[in-house]
């Protein structure tokens, strides 16, 4: 039985998944054309299609709670910035190619523990998805970390390069090893995954895969004014929405 307290946190957590996943998928997508190379170009899309995937599924259930005539492009296409609940670090631009990897990097090392959490959930609808999205992301941090390694202890650009991403982005890496009663109260309820372990792993992995890249690792991130669970975005986020809702706001429920 699901209570009513209970259906907004799912709502709420499905959100944040789904957008999460949808706004990873759209920055890698804006590789296309511009890749390295070619085989970097198709494994980018590969993986920005797997996370568009597993975001339709999230925002197909969310819609279906909601159950307020929305569905998934709804949610995806209509709603404005402050309705979206994603993760800062997946906005923010894509930059040269270790800012690239290293959010991929920091976001597949937090994604791949939530979703094995979420595939023994009691929850069975969130628990198949996650199931065969683990898959999927045990590709895409396998991938990231090789790359991580090949940048940081590459050439002395290369490692440079790295340092900088890595100052960069760290900031928004306080999303990945904290968590907010709406996740407290769906881990007690046997739904998500314990919010410690999440951070337990991610902080694993991460000084795991930095130590062998030769990347120092820094101190934990400090929490400051903006969260994305609550909707309050850096500027970067309302600029990838205008360009990837243009269509569906230009022609309302158009079909091809």
């Amino acid at each position: 039985m699901t209570y009513p307290t209970q259906r907004e946190d799912l709502i709420q957590y499905l959100l944040r998944l789904g957008d999460t996943a949808l706004v990873q998928g759209q920055r890698l997508c804006e590789w296309c054309g511009g890749a390295p190379a070619i085989e970097e170009e198709l494994a980018l899309m590969n993986v920005g299609l797997d996370l568009v995937g597993q975001s339709r599924n999230w925002l197909e259930y969310a819609a279906e709670l909601l159950d307020d005539g929305r569905d998934a492009d709804h949610l995806a296409f209509r709603r404005d910035e402050r309705a979206y609940r994603n993760l800062l670090l997946v906005e923010q631009p894509n930059g040269d190619y270790a800012v690239t990897m290293t959010k991929q990097f920091l976001y597949d090392a937090w994604h791949l523990p939530v979703l094995q959490g979420l595939s023994q959930s009691r929850d069975e609808r969130i628990a198949g998805i996650a199931a065969k999205a683990v898959k999927e992301v045990t590709y895409h941090l396998r991938r990231s970390g090789e790359w991580i390694e090949r940048l940081g202890d590459g050439t002395e650009e290369s490692h440079a390069r790295m340092l900088k991403a890595v100052t960069q982005l760290w900031r928004f890496t306080v999303e990945f090893t904290s968590a907010d009663d709406v996740e407290l109260r769906l881990f007690q309820a046997g739904i998500a995954p314990d919010p410690q372990y999440v951070a337990s792993a991610w902080q694993s992995r991460v000084g795991e895969q930095f130590a062998r890249a030769t990347l120092p690792l820094p101190d934990a991130a400090s929490h400051f004014y903006l969260s994305g669970r609550q909707g309050l975005h850096t500027e970067h986020l309302g600029l990838l929405l205008a360009e990837m809702q243009f269509l569906q706001r230009a022609y309302p429920d158009a079909t091809w």
